[in-house]
């Protein structure tokens, strides 16, 4: 598999989007999809996982926070730090993503996060619009390059991506980042001018993280698995006070 990079990076400086198209192999996303049941279910457990259930309103601001692995299920909403698991890790280290990762990051590519989005069978939690950087992130500069990756179909019902083209443009909607404001939302007509990326399981969309971005719930009585990973350039550092500050893993070491 190829991907045409001049031509997905321009969309994305333009949009903050771009789609790539088929990119995950059929044999490794079957071992993707039974990694993630593995880890949700506790076949396979790895020290440090970070593991966030599901809100059983199905509304984003009720889903638990610091709870960790409550036992087996299906229901967790986020999976994340996946770069520990050596499954994941290839879909981090693609080689068909490599030439547009470097192309957008200079000098050696760190990851910022690995994580997997679950949108439940029986619907999930509805997203709002939101970008991913500010002060919440704790990082010296605010990431732009990420690669979200469909491990299950996502049709427009189905809980796929949505998008406001051009809103990385604006930067930040707040100093501290995260979900944007609503009445935001409403002055630029978000809900209106929305893009739906639904996309084939093994489809990846490039994104830029201010572009602000959101997800519903899946109506198709299946399942959602989307997987994100967050490139960063070498020069970015942790810049939290509370704890440790963080290290970042490398992806696409040279050869």
């Amino acid at each position: 598999m190829t991907l045409d990079v001049d031509a997905a990076i321009a969309h994305y400086r333009l949009h903050g989007y771009a789609r790539l198209g088929p990119v995950v192999p059929e044999a490794l996303l079957e071992r993707l999809r039974q990694r993630a049941d593995d880890l949700m279910l506790g076949r396979v457990v790895h020290e440090g996982l970070f593991f966030q259930l599901d809100a059983t309103t199905g509304d984003y601001r009720d889903a638990p926070l610091g709870l960790g692995w409550q036992g087996p299920s299906l229901a967790y909403r986020k999976l994340e730090k996946l770069e520990l698991d050596e499954v994941f890790r290839e879909l981090i280290g693609l080689p068909t993503l490599e030439p547009l990762v470097r192309a957008l990051v200079p000098g050696r590519v760190r990851l910022y996060r690995a994580i997997v989005f679950n949108k439940a069978a029986g619907g999930g939690t509805e997203i709002p619009w939101h970008q991913d950087g500010g002060r919440l992130w704790g990082l010296s500069e605010d990431p732009q390059v990420q690669v979200w990756t469909a491990l299950d179909d996502a049709p427009l019902d189905g809980g796929c991506l949505e998008v406001l083209p051009g809103s990385h443009q604006r930067g930040l909607a707040t100093p501290l980042g995260g979900v944007v404001p609503v009445e935001q939302v409403q002055a630029l007509g978000a809900d209106a001018r929305k893009v739906c990326l639904d996309v084939r399981a093994g489809e990846s969309v490039l994104l830029h993280n201010l572009v602000w971005h959101r997800s519903g719930k899946t109506h198709t009585g299946h399942r959602r698995l989307g997987f994100s990973a967050c490139y960063l350039p070498d020069t970015t550092v942790c810049v939290r006070k509370k704890r440790a500050p963080r290290q970042f893993f490398e992806v696409f070491r040279a050869r």
